[in-house]
């Protein structure tokens, strides 16, 4: 499996990453370049997927983004890791909704290494947390598919400030929280990374033809 995995050090541009994910998944699409695997964190940015209804908005000040990915209205900030992708489907498994299994899975098992247990909800894309009874959401899933080539991605609360949120009414599920890792465990979160992407290829490769 030919993936370049790329990192960054500093936070990135949503837009800068956007244009560079398209860029990528042209490539792909034409089979002139590598699939990828983006690990970063993004300036303090409020974005709209495809879904999102202008009443998902509390503050009517804020700025937001609108993308072509799937979903409604999200936050991007510092202290939350941000896991995009271009992935060729057309060699594996043409099947969004196990592509997007692939996604759930590996986030739940790199969390489950924590020691933390999450799980996915039937009513609502995402992976939450069971805090006493309340679902709250640690990650996000955001993904579209074109000429079976899958980009954008997810993104995983770890260390982030939660107040941005209560700007928006987040991926437009009104009656459940959004919390990150460190409120949930006070245990360090070191490598994490790491063991997403490995999660992730190894998921991956259930998918091939």
């Amino acid at each position: 499996m030919n993936i370049e995995i790329k990192k960054s050090t500093k936070p990135v541009k949503y837009d800068d990453a956007i244009t560079q994910l398209e860029a990528r998944s042209k490539l792909v699409s034409k089979n002139e370049d590598k699939e990828l695997i983006w690990i970063l964190e993004h300036e303090p940015i409020f974005t709209a997927g495809t879904s999102y209804s202008v009443n998902d908005i509390i503050d009517k000040s804020i700025n937001i983004h609108e993308t072509n990915r799937g979903g409604k209205i999200t936050y991007h900030g510092p202290g939350q890791l941000m896991f995009y992708f271009v992935i060729d489907l057309r060699n594996r498994n043409k099947d969004i909704r196990k592509f997007i299994s692939v996604i759930e899975n590996s986030i739940i098992e790199t969390l489950k290494d924590f020691k933390i247990e999450c799980h996915t909800d039937r009513k609502n894309i995402g992976i939450w947390f069971n805090n006493k009874g309340k679902l709250e959401k640690v990650a996000a899933i955001g993904v579209r598919v074109s000429k079976w080539i899958a980009y954008h991605g997810f993104c995983l609360n770890i260390k982030n400030d939660l107040d941005p949120y209560k700007k928006i009414i987040p991926c437009g599920i009104s009656d459940k929280k959004v919390t990150n890792l460190t409120r949930i465990s006070k245990i360090k979160f070191n490598n994490i990374d790491d063991i997403l992407i490995n999660k992730f290829i190894s998921n991956l490769k259930r998918l091939n033809v």
